[in-house]
């Protein structure tokens, strides 16, 4: 784990509040990120993390706050439009398209940037078809080699094993050009190989392609291992923020995730290790 930069933060939420109907899903909160930083939210069932993933993203408009990428006003912007500018994301449960290729269910992250029009893609004219090439070249030779999927780049999605189309919808996030990856529980359901495995690859995005990566996970272990920096949601709120260590010894964390305070416990809970049971 490395420092992250000092230099302004490439993200960040203020004073978010997202509400549906009388319920709060998000009450005031605010981070920020840092460039070429790995940061994680963290939170109990319930917390508000994928609320806020999706008011960040463009999914949900927040009711008060802003959300600011590379110091610009982006909390109006569609979806699409903040895609385009470099904000990228996976999602909770798979969201690729099953009866397609895991090499054209890829390709399709790169629509933001295309520049073809309906004419050009209809008739496969020129742009159209050097966008193709293109897009074709950097997909295979850059995304899929370094994903470690070229044995599958020709396969259905819906044969592939969980683990692997979870890779697959990282590498789609990354055929959009992002510079933010948003992570949605990126190693849910996997075994512990398969959790190496993308623990792996979320370092080496950000090490050998500059690319700051904000993440939501309840895999403890990863998240204290690969964090530069950790938010803490309970109920909607950011009840502590820092680093692995700050966070581990915060007693709002440990009243959160315990309710006793029983601090040996919630750390062995944020290293990964199995709690021992009494004899």
């Amino acid at each position: 784990m490395s420092a992250p930069s000092a230099t302004a933060p490439v993200l960040q939420a203020e004073a978010l509040t997202l509400a549906f109907g009388g319920v709060k899903a998000l009450t005031n909160v605010g981070f920020s990120v840092a460039p070429g930083s790995i940061t994680a939210v963290i939170g109990p069932n319930g917390a508000g993390k994928t609320s806020l993933f999706n008011t960040i993203s463009g999914f949900y408009k927040p009711s008060l706050g802003r959300v600011l990428f590379e110091g610009a006003d982006i909390t109006r912007l569609p979806a699409p439009k903040r895609a385009a500018l470099g904000l990228a994301r996976s999602f909770q449960n798979i969201a690729l398209f099953r009866g397609m290729t895991v090499l054209d269910n890829i390709k399709l992250g790169r629509h933001a940037h295309l520049k073809s029009n309906v004419f050009d893609a209809l008739f496969y004219l020129g742009r159209a078809r050097r966008e193709e090439a293109e897009l074709r070249r950097d997909v295979e030779e850059r995304i899929i080699d370094f994903l470690e999927i070229d044995h599958i780049r020709h396969a259905s999605v819906a044969a592939l094993p969980y683990g692997l189309q979870k890779r697959v919808e990282m590498a789609r996030a990354l055929a959009m050009q992002p510079k933010v990856l948003m992570l949605d529980e990126p190693v849910a359901g996997m075994n512990r190989e398969e959790t190496e495995d993308m623990a792996r690859f979320i370092l080496d995005v950000r090490r050998e392609w500059g690319i700051t990566v904000l993440m939501v996970e309840h895999d403890m272990g990863m998240v204290m291992d690969l964090s530069d920096h950790v938010v803490v949601l309970n109920f909607g709120q950011v009840i502590a923020q820092g680093t692995p260590a700050q966070v581990q010894a915060d007693p709002e964390v440990i009243r959160a995730y315990l309710g006793a305070g029983d601090v040996g416990e919630l750390r062995r809970r944020l290293r990964g290790e199995a709690a021992v049971g009494a004899a």
